[in-house]
């Protein structure tokens, strides 16, 4: 190998190299221009882009000293040579364009040049055309050879691929602003829906409650649905305005040494009845010389217990098994509550706490739910700078764990293994 083909291979390794570190696609580009002028021997070099719709070549980058004179130009896909080779895929060189048609000489009117020679090599991108990449008059009236026809492919080629990136850069950039948006959107509408909501809906209750004591039995069953489907409702809005203070800044938490044994008991006695008219045994395993004693929110984490034992219940059939256990676990309180249920299928459960989330259609067809009642365990658990994770087997049922730090939240959990059994 020669010293001239080790140069050329340096240099094209060098700008091969720096698409890795690309932060600027015209910079990079632009590095790309100079590489080829200087490896080819040319005068100058240009990069066009292709417009589909007017089929017509656009300069995107040209040297400085061109740039104001040919910005408006226009050259056309018939009739010139960067159309000629895009459209048969492959490089072009002209050693005299005096000699050949397919040189567009308005560009050199325009930039007041003299085009003598040009090697013109295309840039596609899985076959379909974005532009073409050029080099104009090589040194001392020289032909271009193959080894420069290898030079620009290569070039070509990182120059296709930095645009691609590009393109997906701005993709990406583009999708994520319009997610924030939605997002945005989306809790201003809960925020302004619950609001809005509250008021009619405490109507509502307060006048169905009152009329309950004043109707007969003939319509109390009625009256009882109101008030039924009413708390149902205020239930659902309290879920929204939950997460949504979280995740706004607006929640806050009034901790004090809370006993998660009495917590536990306290909503296992509130769903016994409920369990147990479905057939479904609910119990608690503690140690009763424990209090489990934690600086928490104990109304948020009521909650929290609620929705996880009012899921156990629901997706639990008959006959089944409801065991919430609750121990201290390093600087922790582990809470536990596991079921012989229905189970989660796998590819539904990595987003179960995803707001709105709900698992397999026909089941919440059949439960009914909006999807709300675990990511609001998730954030008020979060709030307190604990975890919550699942595990789960189709059919066989499911355990929900949570963390809760000994101390206050400042002192945050170290990041630990699900156990499974």
């Amino acid at each position: 190998m020669t010293m001239d083909q080790v140069n050329l291979l340096a240099r094209l390794l060098d700008v091969t190299r720096n698409l890795s570190t690309m932060v600027d696609l015209d910079a990079y580009l632009q590095s790309i221009l100079s590489a080829a002028t200087e490896l080819t021997g040319s005068e100058t070099a240009s990069l066009m882009e292709y417009d589909e719709a007017t089929q017509e070549f656009f300069f995107r980058f040209v040297p400085w000293f061109h740039r104001d004179l040919i910005k408006d130009a226009r050259v056309p896909l018939n009739g010139s040579a960067a159309g000629w080779s895009l459209l048969h895929s492959r490089p072009l060189i002209i050693n005299d364009v005096r000699n050949d048609e397919r040189h567009f000489n308005k560009v050199d009117e325009m930039a007041n040049f003299v085009t003598r020679s040009m090697l013109v090599v295309p840039l596609l991108l899985h076959g379909k055309p974005m532009g073409v990449f050029e080099v104009i008059n090589k040194a001392d009236d020289i032909h271009y050879t193959d080894e420069d026809i290898l030079v620009m492919e290569t070039l070509a080629s990182l120059a296709t691929t930095a645009m691609q990136n590009n393109l997906l850069e701005n993709s990406i950039q583009s999708s994520q602003n319009e997610s924030r948006d939605l997002d945005r959107l989306k809790n201003e509408f809960i925020a302004i829906t619950s609001h809005e909501l509250r008021t009619p809906l405490g109507l509502i209750l307060g006048h169905s409650t009152f009329l309950r004591e004043l109707v007969g039995n003939e319509y109390q069953e009625q009256v009882d649905a109101i008030i039924r489907n009413a708390s149902k409702l205020k239930e659902i809005i309290e879920s929204l305005s939950s997460v949504d203070n979280y995740q706004t800044g607006g929640a806050s938490l009034r901790s004090r040494k809370v006993s998660m044994s009495r917590v536990i008991e306290d909503v296992i006695a509130s769903f016994r009845d409920i369990a147990k008219h479905k057939g479904v045994a609910l119990k608690a395993e503690l140690d009763r010389n424990q209090e489990l004693l934690v600086d928490a929110d104990g109304s948020k984490i009521a909650i929290v217990l609620s929705n996880l034992v009012k899921n156990a219940v629901t997706f639990t059939n008959e006959g089944g098994h409801i065991t919430v256990r609750g121990s201290l676990d390093s600087s922790f309180v582990k809470v536990i509550v596991e079921d012989d249920g229905v189970g989660i299928p796998p590819r539904d459960l990595p987003h179960i706490f995803e707001r709105f989330y709900q698992v397999e259609s026909h089941l919440t067809r059949r439960h009914g739910g909006m999807g709300l009642g675990l990511s609001v365990a998730k954030v008020m658990i979060e709030m307190h700078g604990g975890r919550i994770w699942a595990e789960s087997l189709e059919g066989l049922g499911s355990k929900f764990t949570f963390l809760l730090p000994l101390q206050p939240k400042s002192n945050e959990p170290e990041p630990v293994q699900p156990f499974v059994e």
